[in-house]
């Protein structure tokens, strides 16, 4: 915090001076101030009703710091406690609501994602590779806001799995369009009720679980 004062004259050394203009000068009286919270005292002089300090001593009294520059003085002053920074929380255990929310919407893409592609190979209906290509990125924008708000300590707990999860049904996806552009006929059995396809699915539902218990448990599908 800073205070800016004008330096038109000592202040001082300028109450002779308050008899210039012709007029009875009254005779200045001295009295102390002190400032809450700090220790020490100052002289403070009072002339014609009003009171006056030097400001070197005003800075010494506030533990500030007092500089000049052209016409003017710059005095600065140290941070109350209630201006000071708050202490950093320290992460709690539990998931955040903001986590909680980002890491199922990520798990209902990555549902969508499967399910298009699974039935795209039952069905022998091809899914469009801009459809995946867009469910990719939605589902990689998903885990950056998880990561993001990521705050206690079971929120950095399960992030590892959501993203496992995420290259997980990437990989399952990117395996899709290999095929698909390699051949014309995609055995049903291709994904469906397989390792992979079923490590998904498992850690989708491991992981919408543990978040409604509010409390991280491991999801041995999801590694």
């Amino acid at each position: 915090m800073k205070m800016r004062v004008a330096v038109l004259a000592a202040i001082l050394t300028a109450i002779p001076m308050l008899s210039a203009n012709g007029h009875a000068q009254t005779t200045p009286k001295s009295s102390t101030l002190t400032i809450a919270g700090h220790q020490g005292e100052a002289q403070l002089v009072q002339v014609n009703g009003k009171s006056y300090i030097d400001i070197e001593t005003l800075a010494r009294l506030t533990h500030g710091t007092l500089s000049f520059k052209a016409n003017q003085a710059v005095l600065t002053l140290p941070p109350s406690e209630q201006e000071a920074p708050a202490p950093a929380n320290h992460a709690t255990a539990g998931f955040s609501r903001a986590f909680t929310q980002a890491g199922i919407e990520e798990m209902s893409v990555i549902r969508e994602w499967r399910t298009v592609i699974v039935n795209a190979v039952l069905k022998n209906s091809p899914a469009s590779e801009d459809w995946i290509s867009d469910q990719q990125a939605l589902a990689n924008k998903n885990l950056e806001l998880a990561s993001a708000a990521a705050s206690t300590s079971d929120d950095h707990s399960a992030y590892p799995l959501l993203s496992t999860e995420f290259n997980n049904m990437r990989t399952l996806s990117a395996n899709y369009v290999a095929i698909r552009n390699a051949a014309t006929f995609i055995s049903p059995d291709t994904f469906h009720n397989t390792p992979l396809e079923d490590q998904i699915l498992n850690c989708a539902r491991g992981f919408v679980s543990m978040t409604e218990s509010h409390a991280f448990q491991d999801q041995p599908a999801c590694h």
